[in-house]
């Protein structure tokens, strides 16, 4: 049984995409790795890199190219300075020298060093090699990245392996009955069970902390998305909506920063009508940031990483005024949980499942979530997961040239509004007279994802990526 942190499935990083950024750069930095362990690190010659299926097809789009010279240069994608990510990548182009690691200036031709090979690997949709000249020979090393962040080695028998290793969480948990099974017997809340799991792995110090840093990076992207203007970059000259989204909701309650932020939209009368455009403009506010090469929540993925902050902030501005850091733990305790159910049993690849994999789980995630801070049972919180991904079943990925922007952004806002929907559907219902269990929708969606056609899987060859030409935009 594979276990599964909620820091496994809440990881902070830069967009615009998981898989075919935060993924490579991390691979990248496992190679280096490899070379150290190997002594080869100090005969390196040269290194170049070579991507495959969707890493090659969306690879521009998605910066791919920028996280693997970001990777390979030693920067660290949490702690990276943002703005001076075009200045790194320019030094390399300029002058024709990486940092390898920030320690050995190697030659570097990003033209010729970074290959964009249009097949597929047999292993996973995003495949990449990274090579090492020394002495003439090349040696190469090939990694996958599954989805969210999550990377494996080429090796059929490794990768299975990861998923065999015996878990050491007090209560494993693959499925969720299972998860229902142990919040029975511990007469404890999903986030209960959760925070016993993780409390096994870190102090609960060290819980809160991280959680804690998580909520205010979400804060931070939210806060960034709507008080920036322009349009975004990439070549489709997509305007930043959420800044006057923003402009026209906020009212003119004073404050400096994003903590004082959050409290001057608390005191803002809000009508009906302006929940719907609250949430949306938090959901865009994110993902436009995310488009942007900004610092963002991988949650589950960067592509969807709007819909989960923009749910909690609904919670803490819209429904109780009084919210605060234990709903927020709560809140992000229940939605790792489900992340990792769908993980587990399916995909949160889009290269793999398609845009269900992404939006539908972060919105299964973040109904789920919102149901047990509004007092639902552990049964109807995994009821309001089980709808939210229901309506998001055959969502396929095709972004128009390969950016993480059209229909990208909006479905996260998309996907917070069903969320909350599915939220309220699960309150008002009785869990015995539903239909369809969540291990059953899960099941489901993994199984529509094996028949989805690949070029509606993150490839930029079906859907609106051909139906909208960018000469169109």
């Amino acid at each position: 049984m594979e276990c599964i942190s909620v820091f496994d499935m809440l990881k902070i990083g830069v967009g615009p995409s998981s898989s075919h950024t935060l993924g490579p750069w991390r691979a990248a930095e496992r190679w280096i790795k490899e070379l150290k362990t190997s002594k080869k690190f100090d005969k390196v010659e040269q290194v170049k890199v070579d991507l495959y299926g969707s890493l090659s097809l969306t690879g521009k789009g998605h910066a791919t190219d920028y996280a693997i010279l970001l990777g390979l240069s030693g920067a660290d994608p949490e702690l990276i300075p943002v703005d001076t990510i075009d200045i790194i990548i320019a030094s390399i182009k300029n002058t024709g020298t990486i940092l390898f690691n920030n320690e050995k200036p190697l030659p570097f031709d990003v033209s010729k060093q970074i290959i964009f090979n249009r097949k597929f690997l047999p292993f996973h949709a995003n495949g990449m090699s990274f090579s090492a000249l020394i002495n003439g020979r090349y040696y190469k090393s090939t990694f996958y990245s599954i989805g969210g962040g999550f990377v494996v080695k080429e090796e059929r028998t490794n990768h299975k392996k990861n998923f065999e290793i015996k878990c050491s969480f007090p209560y494993p948990i693959d499925k969720g009955n299972e998860l229902l099974k142990f919040c029975h017997d511990l007469n404890l809340p999903i986030s209960g069970v959760v925070l016993e799991n993780e409390k096994s792995i870190y102090s609960e110090e060290h819980i809160d902390t991280e959680l804690k840093r998580i909520w205010d990076t979400m804060l931070e992207c939210m806060y960034v998305g709507c008080h920036t203007e322009g349009n975004l970059p990439g070549g489709l000259n997509v305007k930043r909506r959420a800044h006057d989204m923003h402009e026209r909701l906020k009212g003119n309650v004073p404050y400096t920063n994003p903590v004082e932020w959050l409290f001057s939209i608390r005191n803002t009368e809000v009508k009906f009508r302006q929940i719907l455009k609250w949430v949306s403009c938090f959901a865009l506010a994110v993902n436009e940031v995310n488009a942007s090469l900004g610092r963002v929540v991988t949650a589950p993925t960067n592509g969807s990483a709007g819909v989960i902050p923009a749910v909690l902030m609904y919670y803490l501005v819209i429904e109780n005024h009084d919210g605060n850091f234990e709903d927020i733990k709560r809140f992000l305790l229940v939605a790792g949980e489900i992340g990792s159910i769908f993980k587990k049993g399916a995909t949160i690849s889009a290269a793999m499942g398609g845009c269900q994999a992404e939006i539908g789980v972060s919105s299964a995630m973040a109904a789920g979530a919102l149901c047990e801070l509004s007092g639902g049972t552990p049964e109807q919180v995994l009821v309001a997961a089980e709808i939210a991904m229901e309506h998001h079943l055959g969502l396929t990925c095709d972004p128009i040239g390969g950016l993480v922007q059209i229909p990208c952004i909006e479905r996260n806002a998309m996907g917070a509004i069903k969320a909350i929907n599915a939220c309220e559907l699960a309150l008002d219902s009785d869990p015995n007279h539903m239909k369809v269990p969540l291990d059953k929708v899960v099941n489901t969606m993994w199984e529509t994802a094996k028949d989805m056609n690949t070029k509606y899987k993150e490839t930029s060859e079906g859907g609106l990526a051909v139906g909208v030409h960018l000469s169109d935009c």
